[in-house]
């Protein structure tokens, strides 16, 4: 588990996760997570992992590292709160480099993830957005779509961005509606994960079939359909939340819960 208590990184030595433009490094183990007895100039704590600390080090140059969306699908799973960590601290301090406020440059500082302005004393800390991500159910099947950024054969439950002055619940609805046209009845939460591609937040839920026929945009969504366990089609990498919210459905129905 990686501890974010950043005034306990006293060192600047432990682990190393190196960014390039892009990819991430791979490890000898074939993680992400490298030992380094120093970290160089520019390294960014990210707290303690294992007993030790850990920074990740934005590099400009361009290297022949795997993507970071390539790592989903094999990385080990306590690594993947490091990379999502890792990205999107990144992410935050190359957009917040200048105060969003009066244009002064900010400032980082060491003991939280802040920044700093020495003009106005504004403040910016990491952005999280809030998505819903959702499986629609009805009795034994579940609804799967496909974007048009999707590997071949992929397909994976419906997400979307929590709008200003919405509930996650509205959200479901909404975005239900909006990328496949149906209804749904009741909404119920499953669990949630950090998402870094780039900063987003994912709150799980099932939505229950409530009436209507699929219609896709056909800009955000290329197509959609019914699916049973017994023929499915390409899934999202095993440990995203939307390879979640199916596999426990899969179990639910196995079982006859």
């Amino acid at each position: 588990m990686l501890i974010r208590d950043l005034s306990r990184v006293t060192q600047r030595h432990g682990y190393l996760i190196r960014v390039g433009r892009d990819g991430v490094a791979p490890a000898p183990d074939g993680g992400i997570i490298q030992p380094i007895a120093d970290w160089p100039s520019g390294a960014v704590a990210l707290g303690e992992w294992q007993g030790a600390p850990i920074a990740v080090f934005g590099e400009n140059g361009s290297a022949d590292w795997p993507a970071a969306r390539q790592w989903l699908h094999t990385l080990p799973r306590d690594q993947f709160p490091l990379l999502s960590s890792a990205l999107q601290v990144l992410k935050w301090l190359r957009d917040h480099r200048f105060c969003g406020r009066c244009g002064k440059r900010m400032k980082r500082l060491e003991h939280e993830f802040a920044m700093h302005c020495t003009g106005c004393q504004h403040r910016s800390y990491p952005r999280i957005s809030p998505c819903i991500i959702t499986l629609i159910t009805r009795g034994r099947e579940m609804l799967l779509a496909r974007s048009p950024r999707f590997g071949p054969g992929m397909y994976s439950t419906l997400a979307g961005f929590i709008e200003a002055g919405e509930s996650a619940e509205e959200a479901v609805r909404r975005e239900v509606h909006e990328e496949v046209g149906v209804e749904v009845g009741r909404v119920s939460y499953f669990q949630s994960q950090s998402w870094p591609f780039p900063h987003s937040f994912m709150l799980g839920y099932y939505a229950e079939y409530a009436g209507g026929d699929i219609t896709i945009d056909g800009v955000e969504i290329e197509d959609a359909q019914w699916f049973t366990p017994e023929d499915l089609p390409g899934l999202p990498p095993k440990f995203s939340i939307s390879h979640a919210l199916i596999d426990n459905f899969l179990r639910s129905v196995a079982t006859g819960r």
